[in-house]
């Protein structure tokens, strides 16, 4: 069954060797047309010989591509995985190659003297294009060019192996019900049984993220911890700190002092001294929440050591940090997550969640029957604008764990929304992928509110790649500044904390019955519960992040227990090396990581300036919202969009409220 408007059809059925056919093919006609650009007398260079003819074969290339590199992510045939990674391999080192041509490079700054009066779209992809070309060191010698075209084919090498190892990692623990006391009953129930008749837990979120926070024997999380923070050490700490030394070579060769200086200079945050200075002064004032947090975890663990009979170390160690503030909601806030999870059955929040962004963004979502997907648990959704029935796009939910699938929540686009080259526009297409718990017989997937948090986050930047309606490829969706890509996902989370929201994406799984008017009061007013160590953890993977990237080579466990050590005052455990299953660091983020805090401060802005005045679930502003920071894509700057939508430009205010600083 074809859908309209879809190029490809997403069962996955290609075989591994058609794959690799296919994107060779694919390589081979691109270039083709890069190449008629590249051989353009200077008299025949203009707007439709070479601009048009880029952004063409740009939104082909794109349109197609993702059928190759997306199977590593989420086939469950690993020889088609394995295909997937190759396929990547080989369209990154395509990338390096059109991204080094000096031929094309030098048509472009042709035509830039020219006097061609370029629509503002074309103009800024024009400049996008020369800016890239000198970032790429085109303005410089043969030799640098040739260096930095080898830096680059390694270090995308590098990445794509560091990501398939944590892709394929299946580690697994095997603990006595004993040892899991204070796990729920139905969890345990859940865990495969192993002929010794202990209980299999993999290193997957859906079981590492309940034992750490439930499992009263701090044995057992030290295990899991360990595990956990080890998996890859062996294989990706080598490839990080190599891929560290890469980039600060080529920074080195392209005149920057460090890869962070190099990479934030398109970002919105200018300089990387910029970035050092927002993280330590926001550190400074949560340090001052943390140090009250921390004495009453220890007081915790001390009263709670005694009445188990533990022995009291006298310290909050590394595998005590969730177990210990997941008590603190409990005991504070009086919040139990095994409780609340009960009313967060995942077919009653994905029901509300998509109703809540429909109504928000004036969009109508249509669930396509029997659509052609990889994997019997996705499903495949329509959208189109409420008032005019415009398609605009579709996406896929693909929600459980299973072996070879990426391990963590994302979107991927799977097609760009944009227009074609005979001038009609291309609708857009994406994939959120996440791992949830897995429904049984007798029981649907239970969520827990901070994986309610996750689908609203991810499923924001679904709808900021659909809804944006750029007219370039390169411009569409979610091809915005990388620190301020985060904000419209991070102020659509708002709406998890809001009653009428939650009232709607909630109720029992047994009997419909309601969230209790006292647990919602209680979950709402426990969103500051642990801000101080909840925001220093976030501000510790930034500063770590930042920090690998303004050196020429690193140690990553060292400076990872510095920094811990140094803002949270607590060890690291002793043999783990938690960037090793960093991935962020290897998959498009480096330098970059504190993008989540620096964006945070425009979605706080946008949320309390506009919705929470205007209302939550005002179609008005979230019109308004839709039109003006979601539809542009990035054809505007991050800084231009939020001015649009605010009316002025943004502040720290709400954001340092929302940490629980005073202002």
């Amino acid at each position: 069954m074809s859908i309209e408007g879809v190029r490809i059809a997403w069962d996955l059925t290609i075989s591994p060797n058609e794959l690799l056919t296919k994107t060779e093919l694919l390589i081979s006609q691109c270039r083709k047309k890069y190449d008629e650009v590249g051989n353009l007398k200077e008299e025949d260079v203009n707007f439709q010989s070479v601009l048009k003819v880029i952004a063409d074969v740009e939104c082909e290339y794109l349109s197609n591509r993702y059928l190759f590199d997306f199977p590593q992510q989420v086939s469950s045939d690993k020889a088609l995985r394995d295909a997937s990674t190759e396929a990547d391999k080989k369209l990154q080192a395509f990338d390096v190659e059109i991204s080094m041509r000096q031929d094309i490079f030098d048509k472009l700054l042709i035509l830039d003297k020219k006097t061609e009066d370029l629509k503002p779209e074309y103009k800024r992809y024009l400049e996008r294009l020369i800016k890239m070309g000198k970032r790429n060191g085109l303005h410089l010698s043969k030799d640098i060019q040739e260096k930095i075209k080898e830096f680059k084919n390694k270090m995308n090498e590098l990445s794509i192996q560091f990501n398939k190892n944590l892709n394929e990692e299946n580690t697994f623990l095997e603990f006595t019900e004993k040892e899991l006391e204070g796990l729920p009953d139905d969890f345990i129930d859940s865990l495969e049984k192993m002929d010794n008749e202990k209980r299999k837990i993999t290193l997957k979120y859906p079981h590492y993220f309940p034992t750490m926070r439930k499992a009263k024997n701090p044995e057992t999380r030290r295990k899991m911890e360990h595990a956990f923070n080890s998996q890859c050490i062996s294989e990706n700490v080598p490839i990080l700190e190599e891929l560290v030394m890469l980039r600060q070579k080529q920074a080195d060769l392209l005149g920057f002092p460090t890869h962070a200086a190099y990479v934030t200079e398109l970002r919105m945050a200018k300089t990387a001294e910029n970035v050092c200075n927002f993280l330590k002064e926001l550190a400074t004032k949560l340090k001052v929440l943390w140090d009250n947090e921390k004495k009453y975890l220890l007081e915790l663990k001390k009263l709670e050591c005694k009445e188990l009979g533990f022995e009291f170390d006298e310290k909050l160690n590394f595998w005590d940090l969730q177990y210990y503030t997941t008590k603190i909601e409990e005991i504070k806030y009086s919040v139990d997550q095994d409780k609340l999870r009960e009313y967060f059955p995942l077919p009653i929040v994905t029901k509300g969640l998509l109703d809540i962004y429909q109504e928000l963004l004036s969009l109508k979502f249509s669930l396509v029957e029997n659509a052609k997907v990889w994997h019997p648990d996705v499903q495949m959704f329509s959208v189109s604008d409420s008032k005019s029935n415009q398609l605009l796009g579709y996406f896929f939910l693909d929600l459980f764990p299973r072996e070879g699938k990426y391990g963590h929540a994302a979107m991927f686009e799977l097609q760009p929304g944009c227009l074609l080259p005979d001038g009609s526009r291309q609708i857009s297409v994406a994939a959120m992928v996440a791992n949830f718990t897995k429904p049984t017989a007798n029981k649907p997937s239970l969520l827990d509110h901070n994986e309610v948090v996750t689908f609203f986050h991810e499923f924001g930047h679904v709808m900021h790649q659909i809804c944006a309606q750029a007219n370039l490829a390169h411009f569409n969706g979610t091809n915005v500044e990388r620190d301020f890509v985060e904000a419209p996902s991070q102020m659509l989370e708002n709406w998890c904390w809001e009653p009428v929201p939650l009232r709607r994406m909630s109720s029992h799984y047994r009997d419909e019955t309601p969230l209790p008017d006292t647990m919602l009061k209680s979950l709402i007013n426990s969103r500051l519960a642990n801000a101080g160590y909840r925001n220093l953890r976030q501000i510790f993977l930034g500063l770590f992040d930042h920090t690998i990237h303004t050196k020429p080579k690193v140690d990553t466990r060292e400076i990872l227990e510095e920094i811990h050590l140094n803002l949270l005052g607590i060890n690291l455990s002793p043999n783990t090396n938690f960037a090793a299953h960093f991935g962020h660091l290897a998959g498009g983020y480096d330098a970059q990581y504190y993008g989540y805090m620096w964006s945070e401060v425009f979605s706080m802005d946008m949320f309390y300036s506009r919705f929470k005045k205007e209302g939550v679930m005002n179609p008005d502003t979230g019109r308004d919202y839709r039109e003006k920071i979601l539809q542009p894509g990035g054809t505007q700057d991050g800084a231009e969009m939020l001015h649009n939508f605010l009316g002025r430009d943004p502040n720290q205010q709400a954001f340092l409220v929302s940490k629980g600083i005073d202002v």
